[in-house]
């Protein structure tokens, strides 16, 4: 018996090492490309790419800031019908800044609205099928509960999600990373409005040791991981 099969019998199958797969390109379908590069070009996001191939392809891509993931769309670029891509998520550290960008930049976006709770009662709009809208921030400012939506010129659904503390596990700790400017602006707001509330826990005076009491509560935010006290 050969060291390998003696470590499968022993030990169950031997794992290869994970591929890392990066998820980078969404597909939406447009009918009008020059219009759809138009709206995508005003909400700010880069331009990456506009190629063509006589008259029948072309294939435009964007990506939104701080985004790892990009869309395409085109001539000859798919099959699915205009329009039919719904519940595109954008993840955002902060929904109504997000939302007063797009609002300046002459989108017309809804207002910010929270789920009722699972309470199913219509058609998607398109918001985790068909849950009730409730207008306004969630009011416990949770993580993943508050939202603003948007629609393309073809009526493709996006929806901002805030997120500002991961589920656990969602996030290694040691790969924490801030997408942008503004998500780090965020994240140290966040951390000081929490670090206040711990210097009042603790006597009330200054202290000495915030950047680490910072860096700690910022990595374990992201990370989903217990918040310091």
């Amino acid at each position: 018996m050969s060291s390998s099969e003696h470590s499968e019998t022993a030990n169950g199958p031997a794992h290869a090492k994970k591929v890392d797969m990066k998820f980078e390109v969404v597909v939406v379908p447009v009918s009008d490309v020059d219009r759809a590069k138009s709206f995508y070009d005003g909400l700010g996001w880069r331009l990456d790419a506009d190629f063509a191939s006589g008259d029948d392809y072309r294939v435009i891509q964007f990506t939104p800031p701080g985004s790892g993931c990009s869309v395409i769309f085109g001539k000859n670029v798919t099959a699915a019908a205009p329009g039919s891509a719904q519940g595109l998520y954008l993840i955002v550290s902060d929904v109504k800044a997000a939302r007063d960008d797009l609002v300046g930049r002459g989108v017309s976006v809804s207002e910010i609205f929270h789920d009722a709770g699972g309470v199913f009662t219509g058609p998607d709009e398109p918001f985790l099928f068909g849950r009730t809208r409730v207008r306004g921030p969630d009011p416990d400012k949770r993580s993943y509960r508050s939202y603003a939506s948007f629609n393309d010129p073809d009526g493709n659904g996006w929806l901002f999600q805030e997120v500002t503390e991961r589920l656990p596990g969602r996030i290694d700790a040691d790969d924490t990373t801030f997408a942008s400017q503004a998500d780090l602006a965020s994240a140290l707001r966040r951390a000081e409005t929490a670090h206040g509330e711990h210097e009042k826990r603790t006597g009330g005076g200054r202290d000495e040791n915030w950047p680490e009491w910072y860096a700690e509560y910022m990595i374990s935010e992201q990370a989903g991981k217990p918040l310091p006290l």
